[in-house]
This record gives structure tokens, sequence and C-alpha cells, in this order.
């Protein structure tokens, strides 16, 4: 059985039949969350149901139509991720996810999605990767935008679950648009470096309705990564967790409105393995009602993983902001 892993204490395995009794306990304890987005979770309430849920995807294993994994942490199943078609015939599948509270917030599924992906394109040949999602699931929509799909349009009324008629949202990324990650150097790299960047920045963005998405800080760093305000005296150091929640208030609390960030000019170097970028950045919003303005400069740092590749440390320094200080 093939192992990928997804991070130091996380793994990617297939999820086969006769783990129908674990897949049971994960099940019942992500019931809650999942069912209103998984009509397959609402089926899988006892050990027969839960087999026969598994024996499926078994079965389209077997024809090659779709397949099923599980995603462990800590030696405890918390999620996983399939392909719900497979059509070789066409070049067309179609890739969806669920995860249970335990194993949310560490870019688990990105992670788990971003090798069935990249296998699909590179080992498969497939020329189309789809994502349907309920418009008001938007943990589902979050994961799509940072696989750097494309929105497609909705489907009214699309099918119907407990009585009620639903819509589905498509998205998609073409094989010409997934970077080759395995590649040394060149645009491939390059257009996943700027990805990842790309991400990072917008996460803080909660301009008109938009919603700020701190989590996806978690799926573009290396679990270990730092984060390093040099602005003062000394460098203040931050791990993930102690970055994102003070960001995460002041950005929902009323403190930072119509705030973005955004990047002016970069210079990216790629060696092999790893690669460094040199950015300067610009940013504007209302601190406490107050407008402000203000620009500044971030060196990051990448690795290559085998998961693709990660942020491992960023650090910034501003420069004096015009209005409010932020």
């Amino acid at each position: 059985m093939f192992t990928v892993p997804l991070g130091d204490h996380a793994q990617l395995r297939p999820l086969e039949p006769w783990q129908a009794p674990e897949f049971l306990a994960h099940i019942d304890r992500a019931r809650a969350s999942v069912d209103p987005w998984i009509p397959w979770a609402t089926f899988s309430t006892d050990l027969d149901s839960a087999t026969a849920t598994l024996q499926r995807y078994a079965d389209r294993l077997a024809a090659d139509t779709g397949r099923i994994y599980g995603i462990w942490l800590d030696g405890t199943l918390v999620g996983g991720v399939m392909f719900t078609r497979f059509d070789s015939a066409s070049g067309v599948c179609e890739v969806g996810c669920w995860l249970e509270p335990a194993g949310e917030g560490r870019g688990l599924v990105t992670d788990a999605c971003r090798s069935l992906i990249r296998w699909a394109f590179r080992e498969r040949g497939m020329s189309r990767v789809e994502w349907w999602a309920t418009p008001g699931n938007t943990r589902s929509t979050d994961v799509a935008r940072r696989l750097g799909m494309t929105r497609e349009g909705v489907l009214r009324q699309r099918y119907p679950y407990r009585g009620v008629r639903h819509d589905s949202e498509v998205w998609s990324v073409l094989s010409e648009e997934w970077p080759p990650l395995g590649e040394a150097s060149g645009s491939g790299v390059k257009a996943e470096l700027d990805r990842l960047m790309g991400v990072f920045v917008g996460a803080f963005t909660n301009t008109g309705e938009r919603r700020p998405d701190l989590g996806a800080i978690r799926d573009v760093f290396i679990a270990q990564g730092r984060i390093i305000a040099n602005v003062g005296d000394e460098p203040v150091i931050y791990d993930l967790d102690a970055f994102i929640e003070p960001r995460q208030k002041m950005l929902t609390d009323g403190t930072l409105t119509e705030f973005s960030e955004w990047e002016v000019t970069e210079r990216t170097e790629i060696f092999g393995s790893i690669a460094h970028r040199f950015s300067e950045y610009g940013k504007s919003g209302f601190h406490k009602g107050k407008w402000f303005e203000g620009s500044g400069h971030k060196t990051t740092q990448f690795v290559r993983t085998p998961s693709g590749w990660k942020i491992s440390s960023l650090a910034w320094d501003d420069a004096p902001a015009t209005g409010a200080a932020e």
C-alpha cells in the first residue's frame, strides 16, 4: 500500500472496504459538519452501509472510473479525498473531499487534492480536473481557489437532497494551467511560487463583501514555518498560529476594514529544490475608521516538499504609513 506524506504527522493512503469500521467511526465524528455537503455520508450509518460505500469506490477503482483515499493524522482517520468521476476516454475527472473538525486548519485537504490533481495530469494524461460544490459550502470553494481553479458558473437546482433542490458551482483547472512542480527551474515553478505568494497576500483581503481567509496561510507554509516582523527595534518571530490569530481578529472585529495588500514588484530566484523571493508591496484600508496607505518589503523562502512547493519563512519591513498606523 502506498503512502504520501502530508507534513510531519499526516498521511494520504487508499481507503478500502476492509477499513469500514475505522471509516464508520470517523464518519460518526464528522457527520455534523460533512452531512450537509456530502450526501453519501448520510448513507454510511452502520457497518454494512459504510462497507457498501467503500465497496462502491473499490468497484470504481477496478473499472478505472473513480478512487477514494483517506487522510490519517497521528494515526487517526480524519478525512479523505476522492475522484468521484474519472473518465480517461474524455480526459475529464472530478475531485472531491471531506474532513472532520480534528483535521481542519492544517492544509491537509489542499495538499491531498494537489497530489491527486498532479497524478491525474502527469501520470494519466487528463486534460481537465473539475470541482463541484454547493455555493454555500465556502470551505469547499476556498479549497478550489487555493488549488488555482477557475469558477466557471452555477448550475441551478441541479440535484435534490433531503427534499430540497440545490445549486452546484463548477470549478476547474486545465492541464496547461497546472504547474510542473517537479522541474528544478523554469516558468512552471515560477508560476507555482507566484500562486503561493498570491494566496498569502490575498488571505488578508476583506474589501467589499470578501471575507479574509487566513486559514489559507497554513496551506502555503510548511508546518514549521516562521513569519518575522522586522519593523521595530528587534525582530518579532511568529509561528503560524501566533501570526494568524491576532490578525484574524483584527480583520473580522471591525478594527481593520476594507484592507488589501498587493505585490508591486518582485524578484524570484530558483535553485533546485529551494527558492527565494524579494518583493515590494503596497497596502491600504481603514484602521479603527481612519484611512491609511502603506508599503514595505518582504523576503520569502520556499522549499519543495513531497506535496509540492511551500513557503518555509517570510520576513517583512514596513515603510512609514500614510494615515493611521497599522
